[in-house]
């Protein structure tokens, strides 16, 4: 799915029940739907195996966790609706959150209901923290803060002191560890709650993007928008520079500022990906592993074979073996 497709946004919010859960995943899609209340889509973008871990703990109208993802991913996300949610880099990283780079003294911010892409590295982890927007607002109010000003729709990356930031990512690891012992439901909230007011007390809007960001954005959208209408056909970058009425220098420089990747690489891995999400599916198993590439526009066996176990570690046969194994 891409980013122009509109991903449906749960209809559940979180349960009203304390849970803690550590979840792994051997495939970038799959590690995607692991996240409690998430619509998510994942396109795995560096090549070789790729390996997925969550530690989450979900709380009353609150989640936390920390994700690991080793492999270079573009990431369709919706968040639970009715929430906020903050996405912090463990580590400083080359990441983007709708094509806007994230800058190693900047958080994420993005309300439910609303789809985002994210660009993230390999070898990369990140904590998250979704509240539910009355919560924090009453949170708030108590706390003598206002936040009715905060625009999440028109600022998704927040600038926090860097002193800050460390101590809130310390909180954080120590509080998702599986090696910490479990605290009271109650403090476990306190803290949460504290550590997102604590946040939003020091936040600072990003810079606004540059000028030529809206449009290198709306030429890699109608590329995108245009392969999903077109999932078999052929591409040139002569054709794609005839769609996107842009020179071959401007789509390149857009794609790579927006997605940090060629315009090529991308539509191909794309489609990779989504055959890879077709052979994982179990009511293909029927199907031949050509007639599913072909759907994609892969025409030529041997070299989408090649391809194939470029990007995933592994032949499209041993993808299609896993799965009947664990189906069968």
């Amino acid at each position: 799915m891409h980013q122009d497709q509109t991903i449906n946004a749960p209809t559940q919010s979180i349960e009203p029940l304390h849970s803690t859960n550590t979840s792994e995943a051997c495939d970038a899609d799959l590690h995607a739907r692991n996240l409690t209340n998430w619509q998510q889509e994942y396109d795995q973008l560096s090549g070789g195996h790729f390996y997925g871990r969550i530690d989450e703990i979900t709380l009353e109208g609150m989640q936390v966790f920390k994700e690991h993802t080793s492999q270079a991913l573009r990431q369709q996300c919706n968040v639970w609706p009715d929430a906020i949610w903050l996405g912090i880099s463990a580590e400083p990283a080359d990441c983007r959150i709708n094509g806007l780079e994230v800058d190693n003294n900047q958080i994420m911010c993005r309300p439910g209901a609303c789809d985002f892409e994210l660009v993230t590295p390999d070898d990369f982890d990140i904590y998250g923290l979704v509240i539910r927007t009355d919560a924090l607002l009453a949170a708030a109010e108590n706390d003598e803060l206002n936040l009715q000003g905060l625009s999440l729709h028109e600022h998704p990356r927040l600038a926090i002191p860097e002193q800050d930031l460390a101590q809130v990512r310390h909180l954080l690891s120590k509080l998702v560890s599986p090696e910490t012992p479990d605290l009271h439901q109650r403090l476990q909230r306190d803290l949460i709650l504290r550590t997102l007011l604590d946040l939003l007390k020091k936040e600072t809007p990003a810079k606004r993007p540059a000028t030529s960001y809206a449009h290198r954005k709306a030429v890699v959208d109608k590329v995108k928008a245009w392969m999903d209408m077109n999932q078999d056909a052929p591409l040139t970058i002569t054709e794609l520079c005839e769609l996107t009425h842009t020179s071959r220098r401007t789509l390149q420089y857009s794609f790579e500022s927006i997605l940090g990747i060629s315009p090529l690489k991308f539509l191909k891995t794309a489609r990779l990906n989504q055959v890879r999400r077709s052979l994982l599916a179990s009511e293909n198993n029927e199907r031949p592993i050509a007639s599913i590439a072909a759907d994609w526009g892969f025409w030529h066996p041997g070299q989408f074979g090649q391809d194939y176990k470029k990007l995933f570690g592994e032949m499209p046969s041993e993808t299609v073996s896993r799965v009947e194994l664990v189906t069968g």
